[in-house]
């Protein structure tokens, strides 16, 4: 496995690749890596020649300096998970390799940003769409894969893809969970085992709330039943819980003619902020663009 701290070298060792065929696969990361991040990179693995996974707390897409601090840094301990799943190359760069200046772009995904994270978050997914657009423009991939638990992310990314001529393929890689439920996160290293398991409830709200679709209650009727029960869990603080269409993640009246439905929560546990999510239908993103 080789390891790059500067882009211009990660290019010039790209190229070669380029050059013999081989299809090009990444996995953009902040690190602190899990098993969560080893399934997108399996997944890129057994639809690429070559895989190169980065490693980088992008300090653009945080819209609170304490979280930014705060989130877990483990470069060793990545590199060794990486190079023992088979990852044949790792972007390591620093802050000053990817902002050498201050950037001065902005994106907005209009609709896309306006409900979830990016109301709670705003300037969140300018921060996502600026790094991403620099990664895909570094290592040129075929093709990129994203995990599921950041659903309105990869969303905004098929987006950004669309719109800006990205000859890349987009990936959704299903959430991974421990065994009562809890998605995969690097935030979970930073709760106590108390914290851990109130953090559970996430995924609990969403089940209850995913029945009472199934049973035949509106979305907002389910939306009020899964808010109720966070609000009832001692040490937890919902920010949202949201039913939307799944494709442009506005929020349903109702889910007769919705092509999928996607439950979305937020919550504190311990001052750490998590999501999770649910798909009640299959939800594809696969975005291909012809290159020029």
């Amino acid at each position: 496995m080789l390891v790059f701290r500067k882009k211009e070298a990660l290019r010039q060792h790209l190229q070669e690749q380029r050059r013999s065929g081989t299809t090009l696969g990444l996995v953009p990361t902040m690190g602190a890596l899990h098993q969560g991040h080893l399934s997108l990179l399996q997944h890129a693995l057994a639809s690429c020649g070559h895989v190169v996974c980065s490693v980088f707390v992008n300090p653009t897409q945080f819209t609170r300096a304490e979280d930014l601090e705060k989130y877990p840094r483990m470069p060793e301990q990545d590199l060794a998970l990486l190079e023992a799943a088979g990852c044949h190359t790792v972007f390591l760069p620093e802050v000053e390799e990817m902002y050498p200046s201050q950037a001065l772009t902005h994106m907005h995904f209009g609709p896309l940003e306006a409900v979830m994270e990016g109301r709670y978050r705003p300037g969140h997914f300018s921060g996502v769409g600026l790094v991403v657009s620099k990664l895909f423009n570094i290592v040129q991939p075929d093709k990129a894969f994203f995990g599921q638990k950041d659903l309105q992310q990869c969303r905004i990314i098929e987006q950004l893809v669309r719109d800006l001529s990205f000859p890349i393929e987009i990936t959704l890689v299903p959430t991974l969970r421990e065994a009562d439920g809890l998605a995969l996160s690097s935030r979970n290293m930073r709760l106590s085992a108390a914290g851990r398991q109130t953090a559970t409830h996430l995924h609990q709200a969403l089940q209850q709330a995913a029945r009472a679709l199934q049973e035949g209650a509106s979305p907002q009727t389910a939306q009020n039943g899964a808010l109720s029960y966070l609000q009832g869990v001692p040490e937890l603080e919902p920010e949202y819980f949201c039913i939307v269409e799944g494709g442009t993640l506005q929020e349903l009246d109702t889910v007769l003619q919705a092509e999928s439905v996607a439950l979305c929560v937020a919550a504190y546990v311990e001052g750490v902020r998590l999501i999770d999510n649910l798909l009640l239908a299959p939800y594809t993103i696969t975005t291909t663009t012809t290159r020029p």
